[in-house]
C-alpha cells in the first residue's frame, strides 16, 4: 500500500499586517484560496523506523530542513509511532515563492501519514500539529479557502471563488520572508485591503468585485527590494490580466484571467524575461489524494 497526496499551491487574495505582537511575529489577516499547481507526495511504509525523503527537486533539502521531513518527524514523536516511511515529493511549485510550497508539502505528508498509518486524526488535529510546524501549515492541510488570522494560523473557512484561470510568473529568485518583514513598518501602509469587502464577493460569486479588491500590504516593500516584481505586475496588466497581485511575501506574482483566450498572450509576454510561467486553474477546495 502507498499514498500519494496532492499538495496545492496558495494565493493570498488579501494580506494585511495589522500590528507586530509582543511575541515578535506581526498579526496578520489575509484571505487565502488554493489553485491547480501542486506538488505531490508519495507516501511508501519502510520495514525499519526510520524517515527517507527524496525530491525531484535539488533546491529543496531531503533531512530534517525540510517541512515534510518535520511533519512526519513531529507525529511519529506525538504519538510514539514506531514505523518508517519513504517519502518522495514531485516538485512543481516554485521554490521560495510565496505559494506555500513548503507548508503544502508538509500538510499533505500530514494527511498522507494519518491514512497511510490509520490513526484517524481530524483535520482539526492535524492543523494542530501543522501550526508546530509553520504559520501556513494549518491552511494548507484544510487547503480550501478561508481568512486566516494570528500569524495564519486561525482559520474560518470560505466557499471557493468564483472559477478563473490564474496565470504565475516567479522571477529567478527566491524571496527571504524574514527579510520581507523585516522592512515593514505598520504605521506606513497607505493602502490596506478590505477583508470583509473580499469575502462578500467571494460568497456571492462576484468575480469582477474580487478582482478590484485585491490588495497585499507587502508587495510594495518586496517591489523595492525586487524591481523586477513590479515589470512583472505591469506586464500582466497591459497584456489583460483582469486582477493582478503579488503572492504573500513574493516575489511570485499571480493574474486573475476569466476569458481562457487571453491565457497564452499573458503567458507568451511573460516568458521572455521569467522562466517561470504557469496557467493553471483556480481550485479553492481540497482534493483528496490516492490510496493504492
Amino acid at each position: 500500500m502507498y499514498i500519494s497526496e496532492k499538495a496545492p499551491a496558495k494565493i493570498n487574495l488579501t494580506l494585511d499586517v495589522l500590528y507586530k505582537r509582543n511575541d515578535g511575529y506581526h498579526e496578520l489577516e489575509m484571505v487565502m484560496t488554493t489553485i491547480d499547481l501542486a506538488d505531490r507526495i508519495d507516501l511508501h511504509p519502510l520495514p525499519d523506523d526510520v524517515i527517507l525523503l527524496e525530491s525531484s527537486s535539488g533546491l529543496v533539502p531531503q533531512d530534517e530542513r525540510n517541512l515534510a521531513y518535520l511533519a512526519a518527524k513531529m507525529l511519529k514523536e506525538k504519538l510514539g509511532i514506531k514505523k518508517g516511511v519513504s517519502i518522495y515529493i514531485s516538485k512543481q511549485i516554485p521554490v521560495a515563492g510565496g505559494l506555500a510550497g513548503g507548508s503544502s508539502d508538509a500538510a499533505a505528508t500530514l494527511r498522507g501519514l494519518n491514512k497511510l498509518w490509520g490513526l484517524g486524526l481530524s483535520l482539526k488535529e492535524l492543523a494542530k500539529i501543522g501550526a508546530e510546524i509553520g504559520s501556513d501549515v494549518p491552511f494548507c492541510v484544510y487547503s480550501n479557502t478561508a481568512i486566516a488570522r494570528g500569524r495564519g494560523e486561525i482559520l474560518t473557512p470560505l466557499p471557493p471563488p468564483p472559477p478563473c484561470w490564474i496565470v504565475l510568473a516567479k522571477p529567478v529568485h527566491g524571496v527571504s520572508t524574514a527579510d520581507v518583514f523585516r522592512q515593514i513598518r505598520v504605521n506606513e501602509i497607505k493602502l490596506r485591503p478590505s477583508t470583509e469587502k473580499m469575502v462578500e464577493a467571494i460568497k456571492q460569486g462576484d468575480y469582477d468585485a474580487m478582482t478590484k479588491l485585491l490588495v497585499n500590504v507587502i508587495e510594495p516593500i518586496t517591489m523595492k527590494m525586487h524591481p523586477e516584481v513590479k515589470k512583472i505586475k505591469e506586464k500582466m496588466i497591459q497584456f489583460g490580466a483582469d486582477g493582478v497581485l503579488m503572492s504573500g511575501s513574493g516575489p511570485t506574482v499571480f493574474g486573475l484571467v476569466r476569458n481562457e483566450s487571453r491565457v497564452p498572450r499573458i503567458v507568451n509576454s511573460l516568458r521572455g524575461f521569467c522562466q517561470q510561467v504557469f496557467a493553471v486553474r483556480m481550485l479553492g477546495i481540497l482534493d483528496q489524494g490516492l490510496t493504492k
